[in-house]
């Protein structure tokens, strides 16, 4: 039976991305960005609190979902798919929309007063820190498909190997409390095999728990159950974290990535929970959603980037509009050139996108 939640909890993620990356904008810890304002206390909190636990859920999903497709799939198909659906959109976006959006870092943050033909070249030949911010070469919000593929491969190494050791799976019970516990290793995963200020170690963690914990429907039963005290402590944990890391002008140390951790975990808990109990449906919305959703996280970091930048002069005295502005014309322009790539079978190929008929 399909698990529609996981689906709309993905495709909710990826809406947010706008506004989320918009927010970079305004940071104050001092981060370049494609383009920077200037920073913001409350812009920046936003990003604070949910930074812990937006891409972790969207590793977890995808372990959901690995276990899913294996029941279809030997390892070499899915492999396969894995390369059709992150490789290749992974160089796609890294040719056409990185070198757009690092050209604007540079004309924003370095000076740069050439042509885009000229920079192009640059590109491909400055190698900083792989952001891309200050012209250089980057990979922007692709990162996600290149990690996602790494993990994938030695996700599906570690799978295959405990099978082989054991060879029944034994299924056991996992009381709420238990789960909790797998907080426990976060802190001590955020500085291991970190790339672009981003953990393997980390993300590999949380896949392999969706892998093997959250596909199981009694777990996904206790954490809808438990689903409001999850809120609270994410909640209680993100406010805490936003406070040591932007309000309070201090150095928590340790204790600020526990609140991470916490944060992390807790609203994992609340989004799986929360989403199964009101978002496991199909409709017309869902549906349209689900079908373009790797369109939408190609598309968008672009606009949100060029929207700041060509609107700027005009909003800059207004912290409200200049955040919000950008934002709406940035979904705009997203959602109407998914709709043109969505008829361009080529494009969702590019952009690992399937296509089909969207359901009535």
């Amino acid at each position: 039976m399909r698990k529609y939640f996981i689906d709309n909890i993905r495709c909710l993620i990826i809406l947010l991305l706008i506004p989320y990356h918009a927010a970079q904008a305004f940071n104050t810890w001092g981060e370049l960005n494609y383009f920077v304002f200037y920073p913001n206390k409350a812009i920046s909190s936003f990003i604070v609190f949910c930074s812990p636990f937006y891409m972790p859920v969207m590793f977890l999903l995808a372990g959901i979902s690995t276990r899913f497709a294996l029941k279809k799939r030997t390892y070499g198909q899915f492999m396969i798919e894995r390369v059709k659906r992150l490789i290749i959109p992974f160089v796609f976006g890294t040719l056409f929309f990185c070198p757009i959006m690092a050209y604007m870092g540079d004309k924003t943050n370095c000076g740069y007063d050439g042509g885009f033909i000229a920079h192009y070249g640059i590109f491909f030949t400055k190698w900083t820190d792989l952001s891309g911010f200050d012209g250089g070469f980057g990979v922007g919000q692709f990162w996600f498909l290149y990690f996602l593929f790494v993990i994938s491969v030695v996700g599906i190494g570690i799978i295959a190997l405990l099978k082989r050791i054991f060879k029944k799976e034994s299924k056991w019970e996992m009381p709420f409390w238990v789960l909790c516990l797998f907080v426990i290793p976060l802190p001590f995963l955020y500085e291991l095999l970190v790339v672009g200020g981003k953990s393997f170690a980390e993300y590999l963690y949380v896949f392999l728990i969706g892998y093997y914990v959250f596909s199981n429907d009694d777990v996904l039963e206790k954490i809808e159950n438990h689903r409001h005290v999850s809120l609270a402590v994410g909640l209680i944990a993100g406010v805490a974290d936003v406070y040591m890391f932007i309000w309070s002008g201090k150095d928590f140390g340790v204790v600020n990535v526990v609140a991470k951790a916490f944060t992390e975990w807790f609203m994992i808990l609340a989004l799986m929970g929360i989403g199964k109990h009101v978002m496991d449906h199909s409709g017309k919305v869902s549906n349209y959603l689900s079908q373009r959703s790797f369109l939408v996280f190609s598309i968008h970091f672009l606009w949100i980037v060029l929207f700041q930048y060509w609107l700027s002069g005009l909003l800059e005295s207004n912290v409200v509009l200049a955040y919000l502005v950008p934002i709406a014309c940035a979904y705009l322009a997203t959602l109407a050139c998914v709709e043109i790539a969505f008829r361009i079978p080529l494009l969702c190929f590019m952009m690992g996108q399937k296509t089909k008929a969207v359901s009535n």
